[in-house]
């Protein structure tokens, strides 16, 4: 039963006072990386800010408790965003809770099934196709806000498409204080890396729009403008079940089940191999479905391995999952002293950072590859899932990839 093991039990072993001021200073530079990704994560998802706080402090508490990596930071991810906000919009965040909830239990049944080793098998095209797709999707969905355009009243816009169509038609209304406030601080996302790793680019972008709506004559929708903003601690709430909304969100359930178990375990290899350790895939596919009921029950969003906060972990001396747990309750310490203040971020920073997360999850080196190199079959599942993900949605492309790769996989055979 070693595989089913959380690794806080065994690096517990040999903890020491040294490692744990490495894993508290690892913890608190990913809590204010975290900051503010999760909030632009949230309003990407379509629900309030804080949520995406609560995402990263009780699913990452809980995943870094029962996880099967030393150095895993779970929380929001842009993979989700797309999927996140067309359930909230067709189901309110009942639904949402009772999806999240269904593909927990999916996930904790795929760890104690052994599935952890089997989700390697799905096709690196798909994979490749739908993440791309993702950051198109999110690129089109934050248009609106980093132009400060104003959609035509009664135009639908829940799917990408729509949104898309709704932005064109409203192009009209472009605000150039907006783009500007946009312009510095994706330039400041840009910049920053080269300057300093410690610090992360994100935070300087959202003090920098705050400064600049502040202190100059910008007429700049801000965070507060649009949603109320609550410090509140993340309370349990049970969803209204019933057997239709179980039925109807079950489709959801399954494709965010599949969707963080392969961007958890994705994570889990980077980590590995940046400190050359062995994670356990089935207790973290365990942990992920844990965390994600825990999550939802306490008013948080569908959430997963980060890929970037685990790396950030790693390079400041995590390495253990107590600095996971920190990362949490720092970020407890802040959404009751701090939150207050997100009200004052312009909505033209937070999608200048979805901007960079997008092109920076788009693997377009990777897709221009293999549509140089791969098998003309293994291009058009790539190509089919990627367009799928960005004109209908997340659920269509996974379903019709793993159909079409499992055909062309019999026709092979």
């Amino acid at each position: 039963m070693e595989k089913m093991r959380p690794m806080l039990f065994t690096t517990w072993k040999t903890y020491s006072k040294e490692q744990f001021f490495k894993d508290l200073i690892a913890g608190i530079v990913v809590a204010i990386i975290a900051l503010p990704l999760s909030i632009a994560l949230a309003l990407a998802s379509g629900v309030g800010p804080e949520q995406g706080i609560y995402t990263a402090i009780v699913a990452g508490f809980v995943i870094s408790l029962l996880g099967g990596s030393q150095v895993q930071i779970a929380g929001p991810t842009a993979a989700f965003a797309t999927i996140v906000a067309g359930i909230v919009a067709r189901s309110g965040m009942d639904g949402l809770a009772v999806a999240t909830i269904l593909a927990g239990i999916i996930l904790i049944l795929m760890g104690f099934c052994r599935f952890g080793s089997l989700i390697k098998f799905i096709p690196f095209t798909i994979t490749t196709g739908f993440t791309s797709g993702i950051a198109v999707t999110i690129v089109i969905g934050q248009l609106k806000d980093f132009f400060g355009v104003v959609y035509p009243e009664g135009m639908p816009t829940i799917e990408t498409m729509e949104k898309l169509k709704a932005f064109a038609a409203g192009f009209g209304t472009l605000n150039m204080d907006a783009v500007i406030v946009g312009l510095v601080c994706l330039a400041i996302l840009i910049i920053t890396p080269y300057f300093s790793e410690k610090i992360p680019g994100s935070l300087l972008a959202v003090i920098g729009g705050i400064l600049m709506v502040k202190f100059l004559p910008l007429n700049v929708n801000t965070i507060g403008d649009l949603y109320t903003i609550s410090s509140a601690l993340p309370s349990f709430h049970l969803p209204q079940l019933s057997f239709d909304m179980v039925q109807s969100a079950l489709p959801d359930a399954f494709t965010i089940a599949v969707l963080a178990a392969i961007e958890s375990l994705l994570s889990c290899v980077v980590a590995d191999g940046m400190i050359n350790g062995k994670h356990r895939s089935d207790m973290e596919l365990a942990a992920q479905g844990a965390g994600n009921i825990a999550s939802a029950l306490f008013g948080g969003i569908p959430a997963t391995g980060a890929i970037a906060r685990t790396a950030a972990n790693i390079k400041n001396g995590g390495r253990t999952p107590v600095a996971g747990m920190v990362h949490a309750l720092v970020l407890v310490l802040i959404l009751v002293v701090f939150m207050p203040y997100a009200g004052m971020i312009p909505m033209s920073a937070i999608a200048a950072i979805l901007f960079m997360v997008a092109y920076n999850m788009c693997q377009w080196r990777t897709f221009a590859e293999l549509v140089k190199t791969a098998p003309k079959s293994d291009i058009a599942v790539l190509i089919i899932t990627f367009f799928l993900t960005i004109v209908f949605d997340l659920v269509v492309a996974i379903e019709f990839g793993i159909l079409l790769a499992g055909l062309l996989f019999m026709k092979r055979m």
